[in-house]
């Protein structure tokens, strides 16, 4: 991916600078460490004189700016650099997940919520943009991306966040697997770029199978429900296998946690028995429904159980999927590292890592270059040119 991304002749549209949000910083680092991987492979091969890559912006050791959101004791808070983003195409990313960091208000320990780092963002938007040449927010998990839609009484809290940002000046809002992508419906005059990892799903995915024999005799992709056909018809196109999806039966005559409870899950599809079946959707939230869909393929037959989910939350932690995994339910759960993750994850046995780091690098390397992503947005050339590998045994 990295000769694919780099530019030679193009000069950027700014200097390049990526402010991190604490709850990001870790991803942050690894994008940065990246990207001037990228530019140094520029500046070795490339002839023009040094003077120039530095009128480039290009001859940095990092493009991470230093900020930080310190708290009053009250609570409150604000947005710091400490160094001038004048002139600079910045980039701010952040993770409304990371539920790790904590703050103190009048003596009392705080979990940072979504609400929180949402706020620090905006902080930190207000402190940079005025100077900046242009703003982009990177939100892999989209704040309040769940309540994307009315259905009754209710607020649309993605849809105003989304205004928000646009009305503060933000210049284009970028993130993955968005749980509904209409929502930039709401700021239709305004930059939303939605991206998704089925090629790092596949990588991540081959490099643990060594014998995965891709046909439709032995493989077939599933949709846990409606809202995941379209990334599960892509994955199934792109190897060549049958899909089947899942939809789930409500009883919409009473509410639990927020929610219809389920009553079943209704299979429509070709058999699966004595196959591998790889499960693609965009998030584990709780876990319950991705289970209840690995056990029903379980009990139709199923060989073997994949997980592939872009956003592993984990919200009511590891216990069951341990329970699951031990029972021979599921083999093992491919998520990204675009979210936080607890350490504890990492020591698990079923747990496999897609990262995406070079992939959000790529992006905003080409996107500081003004250069069409429509190369980044489909990587069906990759993925096919990945399978062939594959089946040559490379």
């Amino acid at each position: 991916m990295a000769d694919e991304f780099i530019f030679n002749d193009v000069i950027p549209e700014g200097p390049l600078k990526i402010i991190a949000l604490e709850g990001a910083r870790t991803l942050a680092e690894e994008v940065d460490r990246y990207i001037v991987e990228f530019r140094r492979s520029v500046k070795e091969s490339n002839d023009n004189t040094e003077l120039a890559l530095q009128l480039r912006g290009y001859d940095c050791d990092t493009y991470l700016l230093k900020t930080s959101c310190p708290r009053f004791g009250s609570g409150e808070a604000k947005g710091v650099l400490y160094e001038s983003s004048r002139g600079a195409d910045v980039y701010i990313i952040g993770d409304v997940t990371n539920y790790s960091l904590t703050y103190n208000v009048c003596g009392h320990t705080n979990h940072m919520s979504p609400d929180d780092h949402y706020s620090d963002l905006k902080r930190l938007i207000s402190a940079s943009i005025g100077a900046a040449k242009r703003v982009t927010v990177i939100l892999p998990f989209l704040y309040e991306s769940r309540q994307h839609k009315r259905t009754r009484r209710e607020s649309l809290d993605c849809a105003m966040a989304l205004e928000e940002l646009t009305k503060m000046g933000v210049s284009n809002i970028i993130t993955f697997d968005a749980h509904d992508p209409r929502v930039q419906n709401a700021i239709p005059l305004s930059g939303f770029d939605n991206f998704q990892p089925p090629y790092q799903f596949m990588k991540a995915l081959l490099s643990r199978e060594k014998d995965l024999k891709i046909d439709k005799e032995h493989l077939m992709v599933i949709s846990p429900d409606e809202g995941a056909m379209g990334r599960s018809v892509y994955f199934a196109n792109n190897l060549g296998v049958d899909m089947g999806m899942f939809y789930k039966r409500r009883d919409y005559s009473k509410i639990e946690n927020g929610r219809n409870p389920i009553v079943a899950h209704e299979f429509l599809g070709s058999s699966v028995e004595n196959k591998t079946v790889i499960i693609i959707d965009d998030m584990i939230s709780s876990g319950e429904s991705m289970l209840d869909t690995a056990r029903a393929l379980k009990e139709r037959g199923a060989a073997r159980v994949i997980i592939c989910c872009t956003f592993g939350l984990f919200t009511n932690g590891f216990e069951a999927f341990d329970e699951y995994h031990n029972k021979g339910i599921f083999d093992y759960v491919i998520t990204t590292n675009l979210n936080y993750r607890p350490a504890e994850l990492f020591e698990k046995s079923w747990y496999i890592e897609a990262n995406m780091s070079k992939f959000l690098a790529a992006i905003i390397n080409t996107l500081n270059h003004d250069q069409s992503v429509a190369e980044v947005i489909d990587p069906t050339v990759r993925i096919q040119r990945l399978i062939s590998e594959y089946n040559e045994g490379k």
